[in-house]
């Protein structure tokens, strides 16, 4: 006998969404915190060998996030994400192949405030990277900050992040195996301090560091936009110059990440809280831009590079950005 389950109601369907969405925002904003908490209070528990046996296992074990990182398929098939891919809803769009043979490096613009987009695509198989990019294991960086935190650092290597330092970077490129993708948000941190609705501004006018890795891994580059992924959160003003923007631009420096002010809907209300918006999101991943290797590339060498992947970035851009519903008159700005 077939027995058929009952397609959940719209309600129900909304509430796993909007709940599979407050639990990615909790498990950046406060697992951390609560990883770092629940190591240290557990010595002085009963259960002290846990947190002892952790210790001893991560010091083993410190050189993986350089190394690759260890994905779990499990994690990133969750149901959870296809909930999170469905509360915006996020969809991934690819404009060429990629051959499994090769490597790639990947540019992800913009940051957004939470990168949600990055994530979601890059991290698990909500949006079916496997099936569109067939053969491809992709990599997303992430600052290093995180790998640093006992159990949380297990937990972002299960996705695919690794640590965005050129160790790491290298690690991927240089696999001569090929099928590696490389994703980084060049834009980083400071980028998303500029994130809000109809912006396009980009951090990327003097990031030259992603393309002098392509370069000496001769790394096809390939150019990456997220349409939508600066409508998620509205953000307090802080122009360049303002003393919000001083302490932000302080903390950063201090701490290697960006703090912007941001706010959108709550749980239960629609008027203010910490859950980003039900906006969609389309990550659209370009064609390759071939990159001769070079193991010392120049500065001009370099300049004509990072010239040729920045035109190509506005041509993805200008070609999509109707079926997106953004003005004819708006183009990217690089900064």
């Amino acid at each position: 006998m077939k027995v058929e389950f009952a397609p959940l109601s719209v309600p129900l369907q909304r509430r796993l969404q909007t709940a599979s969405v407050a639990q990615w925002i909790f498990s950046f904003l406060c697992l951390a915190q609560c990883c770092t908490a629940a190591f240290i209070i557990l010595f002085f528990t009963r259960f002290w060998l846990v947190s002892a046996l952790y210790a001893a296992w991560w010091l083993i074990d410190r050189e993986k996030p350089s190394k690759g990182g260890r994905r779990n398929h499990i994690l990133r098939n969750c149901i959870m994400w296809r909930y999170m891919r469905d509360y915006f809803p996020i969809t991934l769009m690819k404009t060429a192949e990629l051959d499994p043979r090769q490597n790639y490096l990947v540019g992800f613009h913009p940051h957004g405030v939470l990168a949600a987009g990055a994530f979601l695509n890059f991290c698990t198989e909500a949006s079916g990277f496997s099936t569109l990019f067939p053969g491809i294991t992709p990599h997303l960086m992430m600052l290093s900050l995180w790998f640093r935190i006992p159990f949380f650092r297990d937990y972002v290597m299960s996705g695919g992040l690794i640590p965005s330092d050129k160790e790491s970077a290298s690690y991927v490129l240089q696999k001569p195996e090929g099928g590696n993708l490389l994703a980084i948000i060049v834009g980083g941190a400071q980028e998303a301090l500029d994130a809000r609705p109809g912006s396009f501004t980009l951090l990327l006018k003097n990031r030259k560091g992603f393309v002098r890795l392509a370069i000496q891994h001769g790394t096809p580059l390939v150019p990456a936009f997220s349409f939508g992924e600066n409508d998620l959160f509205d953000q307090v003003k802080n122009p360049k110059g303002s003393w919000l923007r001083r302490i932000q631009h302080w903390l950063q420096q201090i701490m290697g990440i960006s703090l912007p002010l941001f706010h959108a809907r709550g749980i239960f209300q629609y008027s203010f809280g910490l859950i980003p918006y039900r906006r969609p999101i389309c990550t659209v991943v370009g064609k390759p831009i071939p990159v001769q290797k070079k193991h010392r590339p120049s500065e001009e060498e370099v300049d004509q590079v990072h010239q040729k992947y920045l035109n190509e970035l506005s041509k993805l851009f200008e070609k999509h950005k109707a079926k997106y519903n953004i003005p004819e008159d708006s183009h990217l700005e690089f900064i």
